[in-house]
């Protein structure tokens, strides 16, 4: 987390792209807000959405981002949420609306769609981005479900303005038509505008009697200062931001949550974290923390995880803790809403790192990291932590180390090395047992008060991120009389910690940033061919605090390393709502033939293999001698026992019905 370039540049590159883009992001806002706004507010609003978008595009640009695309990103987010301040923009004594014909047409014609559906189709008809990279403006946007939204875009099919054609001259888009596409100065924008005056007469009733009312305000504020001011009242204490922004920027309006509230409480997350460290009651430390977070000074590191917010809060955060973890370092830890946000001082450097934390619960709530120095880490734990111990996921033999929780519910913490971690993204496919290669791999094991649930202890990974990464496990279903779908569990019993060093390695590529969580599945145990013992499939999903996962395929042979079968981002396999799985890959026999295998998950009925093999082999498993290395690859498909059919898991989007 090292500092960024200077927050002037970021600044004006946003500033360069808004100018010179304007009618195409006023028109991005434009047809992403609300239809039910008349023409007018809805106008207004999105130049409003476009304007203020300034600030946070910069911040992301100078995070190294594309600033086109976080200024897209950010006009986007501001017209598809919540509508912000108590009134909406006004221009004293015009109605204006805009001079294109068909721009409100369109806007009627996309009124069935989501807001960043209705996004997804002006960028791509309108500002001609390919599928791909408009849900990654779409995501960085804050969507849930960014490809979903491109895709219910593209099933919307050829609206008004379906014959427009992308102003960059591609050739591609959701619902792009082949047919007439005008040039870039005659595409739909609302940077025209008519205008015509309101009612005049009333508007001057209106300015008499507002004038009336301010007299009395002005008089009855007077009035009262000068009663209640007293000889010692002096001057307010001065606030980073607006004056508006004042309350919420001021430390004695810090939400501090009682001590004991988690203890009887229904929602046990960041909500029911106490006020906690030596410094809670330094002003002047919580002071420079929120004026740093409303408007990060000249040379402050900031550091947003992905798809999260860097906006100051919009009302008074929640105090988490403030102190000092080492000597020479203060740090300050807020909550606002799904955010957590950790400021820090140290050798005259300011920084401000920021992470999500939507949903959070008993286990991804139970620890922020505070500080790291060398090998190890200072970390808060949540209140309702009673023990925590770290131990070697690399040696699942040896028992945990117990820690000494301090009064402040902080712990100091080994986390993995960089010069001990495998180098490259494919690093962990030859890592052997014990997390061959790996080196050690400390994780905090942590246990929750009996108060909160009984005998409940769960495993946490530091990967970078300010908050660790829960692992859980899920062992494979075998047999008729299997249970129906298992749930992950904690993997702190032998044969999830066995198995976690089996693929410890596979941790290197998490980015703890974006990371809530890292399950551990083994869907399928199968015989190899020519190979005593049985091999296990595995599937392991890196969950997102956005709900998308990045997953990953292995076959851990009876003995020897994992080998890597698949992968697939931002993908439903191996989860919640998607439970139904199939993978191949070719294997290489000790007599050195090459063998087609595959397994699918429980529900598998039958695998079928067209193509270069051709086969229909009952059960969940299959073995064929593979094709030529000249043929074509094998395509497999498996059936399940509701009858439907899904394809194997592949990084184009296999694996679903």
């Amino acid at each position: 987390m090292g500092q960024r370039q200077g927050s002037g540049d970021g600044l004006r590159q946003a500033e360069a792209i808004i100018v010179e883009r304007y009618p195409q992001l006023l028109r991005l806002a434009y047809l992403v807000l609300p239809p039910d706004l008349d023409r007018h507010t809805r106008l207004l609003r999105a130049h409003r959405a476009v304007q203020h978008s300034l600030r946070a595009a910069g911040r992301r640009a100078r995070q190294g981002g594309d600033p086109l695309a976080a200024v897209r990103a950010e006009v986007v987010r501001r017209a598809a949420g919540r509508r912000r301040g108590p009134f909406p923009p006004w221009v004293w004594g015009l109605r204006m609306w805009p001079t294109a014909e068909g721009l409100d047409e369109a806007a009627r014609g996309l009124a069935g769609l989501s807001p960043y559906a209705r996004a997804a189709h002006v960028l791509c008809r309108y500002d001609g981005l390919d599928e791909d990279t408009a849900a990654e403006v779409l995501a960085e946007a804050g969507a849930g479900d960014p490809g979903g939204e491109v895709r219910a875009a593209l099933a919307s099919g050829a609206g008004p303005g379906a014959a427009v054609g992308p102003e960059e001259g591609s050739s591609g888009g959701v619902g792009a038509d082949a047919g007439a596409r005008p040039d870039r100065e005659t595409i739909l924008h609302p940077a025209d505008v008519h205008t015509r005056p309101t009612d005049l007469l009333l508007r001057r009733t209106r300015i008499r009697a507002a004038w009336g009312v301010a007299a009395v305000l002005l008089l009855a504020a007077g009035l009262t200062r000068a009663t209640v001011a007293g000889p010692d009242s002096g001057p307010a204490v001065a606030y980073a931001g607006a004056p508006a922004a004042r309350a919420v920027l001021d430390p004695a309006r810090l939400v501090r949550i009682p001590a004991q509230a988690w203890a009887d409480t229904g929602r046990v997350d960041f909500t029911a974290w106490p006020a906690r460290g030596a410094r809670t009651g330094d002003r002047s430390l919580l002071a420079r923390a929120l004026g740093t977070w409303a408007a990060p000074p000249y040379g402050t590191a900031v550091t947003v995880a992905p798809s999260a917010s860097a906006e100051p809060p919009g009302h008074p955060p929640q105090l988490l803790f403030a102190g000092d973890p080492r000597p020479g370092t203060a740090v300050v830890v807020f909550r606002d809403a799904d955010r957590v946000v950790r400021y820090t001082e140290q050798g005259g450097r300011r920084s401000l790192d920021i992470a999500r934390t939507d949903d959070a619960n008993v286990t991804t709530a139970a620890s922020v990291t505070l500080s790291r120095d060398g090998g190890t880490a200072r970390r808060l734990l949540a209140p309702w932590i009673a023990t925590a111990g770290v131990r070697d996921l690399a040696a699942p033999a040896t028992a945990a180390r117990p820690l000494t929780i301090g009064p402040d519910g902080t712990v100091t913490t080994e986390f993995p090395r960089e010069d001990a971690d495998r180098q490259g993204p494919d690093a962990d496919a030859d890592g052997g047992a014990g997390g061959g290669g790996c080196g050690p791999r400390p994780v905090l094991e942590v246990a929750s008060s009996p108060r909160i649930v009984e005998k409940h202890a769960f495993l946490l990974a530091d990967r970078g991120g300010l908050l660790p990464v829960h692992l859980t496990y899920t062992p494979p279903a075998e047999g008729a009389d299997a249970p129906p779908a298992r749930q992950p569990r904690e993997a702190t019993g032998p044969a999830a910690l066995a198995r976690w060093a089996q693929e410890a390695c596979a941790l290197d590529a998490v980015d703890g940033r974006a990371v809530r969580a890292v399950n551990l599945w083994d869907f399928a145990v199968t015989e190899l061919p020519e190979t005593p013992g049985r091999a296990v499939w595995s599937c392991t999903r890196a969950t997102h605090w956005t709900g998308q996962g990045d997953v990953q395929i292995r076959l851990r042979p009876p003995a020897g390393a994992s080998l890597s079968v698949a992968r697939a981002g931002s993908t439903a396999a191996c989860g919640r709502f998607g439970q139904h799985l199939l993978a191949t890959t070719v294997w290489r026999a000790p007599s050195g033939r090459a063998y087609q295998l595959a397994a699918g998950s429980r529900e598998v009925a039958e695998i079928n293999a067209t193509g270069s093999l051709h086969s229909r082999t009952p059960g969940r498993s299959l073995t064929l001698p593979a094709p030529p290395a000249t043929a074509p690859p094998a395509a497999l498909t498996a059936t399940l026992r509701s009858g439907a059919v899904i394809t194997a898991l592949d990084s184009r989007g296999g694996g679903r019905d």
